[in-house]
């Protein structure tokens, strides 16, 4: 696929996989610690957060849902988060939270938005080490079994990528089901 993002996101959707977009979202200590180019910020107006938003989405194709990268502050204040979610709503588009913030208001808006929701459990490449992603993988299955589904938040690094393949054939023995992101998410607008 070369080092082309579009053909890469594209090889990905043909071969059945859901791509989530993430886009920059303020966090506390925000610009200290900065998630990059159009970051979008409780203190900017809608109309910018909303070009920012434009121009995140604009880069690729063939995305279902929007993650927060970062944004601890900026998904726990309404009145940012609300022309967000309602953008998303308007797209067709889920949104995926990464559970880090126990603030964030995202499930409200979502459901009040008609956007498809779902929060991660748990983030399995903090540390980037195969041993540690298993670990945080078993603890995943455990959630799952505990609560009939788990999302674990990772990237697309090499490491965990081999790292969740290699685990997957051994979870499937056990009777674990991998499933797309949409076929957890709530969906407001089926009920």
């Amino acid at each position: 696929q070369g080092n082309s993002i579009g053909r890469w996101m594209q090889a990905a959707r043909q071969s059945g996989h859901e791509i989530v977009m993430q886009v920059p979202l303020e966090p506390f200590d925000y610009p200290n610690v900065n998630p990059g180019r159009n970051t979008l910020t409780v203190s900017a107006s809608a109309d910018e957060n909303l070009k920012s938003l434009h121009w995140a989405l604009s880069r690729t194709t063939n995305y279902t849902g929007v993650m927060n990268y970062m944004g601890a502050r900026f998904s726990a204040d309404a009145s940012a988060m609300e022309p967000f979610m309602a953008e998303l709503g308007k797209r067709g588009l889920a949104y995926i939270d990464d559970g880090s913030s126990s603030r964030s208001v995202a499930p409200d808006l979502a459901l009040k938005d008609g956007v498809p929701f779902v929060a991660g459990d748990m983030a399995i490449d903090a540390v980037q080490d195969r041993g540690e992603i298993l670990k945080k993988l078993d603890s995943l299955e455990a959630t799952a079994r505990a609560k009939g589904s788990a999302v674990g938040i990772g990237s697309a690094f090499d490491i965990t990528v081999d790292t969740v393949t290699s685990w997957i054939t051994e979870a499937k023995k056990r009777g674990i089901e991998i499933v797309p992101i949409s076929a957890v998410a709530k969906d407001p607008q089926k009920g």
